[in-house]
């Protein structure tokens, strides 16, 4: 196995991995070798994408903006597998195309509970798990946390802040040897994705503003974000990485 991409021997959680990036996310690395602990709001789902894990998964349902619940994913990895080494904070939620002007605070509070917060709150338990060996936390951010996102202002918002936490923490826990990054992915067909398609004109415009005209696939964004965890990816921390097929150059 290459080096590069060699899990061996570390412990993931994932939040927000009965589907999307979590859920392919979680396969890829399970083949490369890491012991998982995952979870989702949609534990159905999550036992369905997790079928094949056997032994080396850990399920919990988990609602990202409760604390208690964000604590116990640290406390499964402990508890089954000794260590933390990965935490990647992917569970996630879209909203409604409005203008800001339409915006109702009910949208905000909850795109904060869930998207923000939860980062936060994760982090708070993550990162005291990997004082001993160092680590690395992978940070879910999106396009729209380092640019403007029309008919989106409070995931938007909310986006930006989580590239204001990774950035912060990178910087407080660098000499622990806890690498903090975040991924800023172009759209992609998720979850939250899909329902912007069916605004009339939405992906006609995705695509004409992409210099790459195309969208990109949950693997191309998977696949980035594995290299971002290698191990061997030991010096790059407090990174906001667009993939976006050159979005954001123009």
């Amino acid at each position: 196995m290459d080096s590069l991409l060699d899990f061996r021997g570390k412990v993931a959680i994932i939040t927000g991995a009965a589907s999307g990036f979590g859920a392919v996310l979680a396969k890829g690395l399970h083949e490369r070798g890491a012991q998982l602990v995952l979870g989702d709001i949609n534990l159905p789902g999550l036992d369905k994408a997790s079928a094949e894990y056997g032994d080396n998964a850990v399920l919990l349902q988990c609602d990202v903006s409760k604390e208690e619940d964000c604590a116990a994913l640290v406390n499964a990895a402990l508890e089954k597998f000794g260590r933390l080494d990965i935490a990647v904070n992917n569970a996630g939620i879209g909203h409604e195309m409005l203008a800001t002007h339409e915006q109702q605070g009910d949208i905000f509070d909850r795109q904060y509970e869930v998207n923000l917060k939860s980062v936060m709150i994760g982090m708070k338990h993550q990162i005291p798990a990997m004082f001993k060996e160092g680590g690395a936390i992978l940070n879910v951010s999106s396009m729209a946390g380092i640019g403007g996102a029309p008919k989106l202002a409070p995931y938007a918002a909310v986006k930006h802040g989580v590239i204001g936490l990774t950035k912060t923490a990178a910087v407080e826990y660098a000499k622990q040897n806890i690498r903090v990054n975040a991924i800023c992915p172009f759209f992609s067909p998720t979850n939250i994705g899909a329902g912007m398609l069916k605004e009339d004109g939405v992906e006609d415009m995705l695509v004409r503003g992409c210099p790459m005209k195309r969208y990109g696939t949950v693997q191309e964004m998977v696949n980035a974000m594995m290299l971002i965890l290698s191990p061997g990816n030991s010096y790059m921390t407090g990174q906001a990485i667009a993939v976006d097929g050159a979005v954001s150059a123009i």
